[in-house]
């Protein structure tokens, strides 16, 4: 169950709603933040709430992912917001990618082209060493590649 957090949930509101589905009986849950509803809406879709990262990871052992693309609603501001998933700690990425984002049927204006997410994720598979995080490649049946983010062991 991918459970993406309400736009006016708090991350006390969000556990609560995985509890419930773990005391169901089912432990595949993946917390997913996609940002929050602010004041502002004149420069973003939503505010993508990366403090919420780091806290979660003080507060559950559930993975979290980060969509950039529905955090912002803008393509423009994707990349910075995905490589600042990482650097907080993010499990994985979830971004919008289309051929041709201006005929998309929706999300267009949020979604990055095949050649801007190949070259987001070179960049991402760059730094990750930085923060500790190492990337793993999987082919998807379009050719795109995904990175997962996986934490790095210690070579200490």
């Amino acid at each position: 169950v991918l459970l993406k957090r309400g736009m006016a949930a708090t991350i006390e509101d969000w556990l609560m709603a995985a509890e419930y589905i773990l005391a169901s009986g089912n432990p595949n849950v993946i917390l997913c933040e996609r940002g929050i509803r602010t004041f502002d809406r004149k420069y973003t879709r939503n505010t993508l709430d990366l403090a919420a990262v780091p806290v979660l990871r003080t507060l559950t052992h559930l993975p979290i992912v980060v969509d950039p693309s529905h955090g912002t609603g803008k393509a423009e501001y994707v990349p910075t917001m995905a490589k600042a998933a990482v650097a907080a700690g993010t499990d994985s990425l979830m971004i919008e990618v289309h051929p041709n984002p201006a005929k998309a049927l929706s999300d267009g204006p949020q979604s990055l082209t095949p050649e801007q997410y190949k070259a987001l994720m070179q960049e991402i598979a760059f730094i990750s060493p930085v923060f500790g995080r190492q990337s793993q490649k999987f082919p998807l049946p379009t050719g795109v590649v995904d990175l997962k983010i996986h934490k790095a062991a210690s070579t200490v």
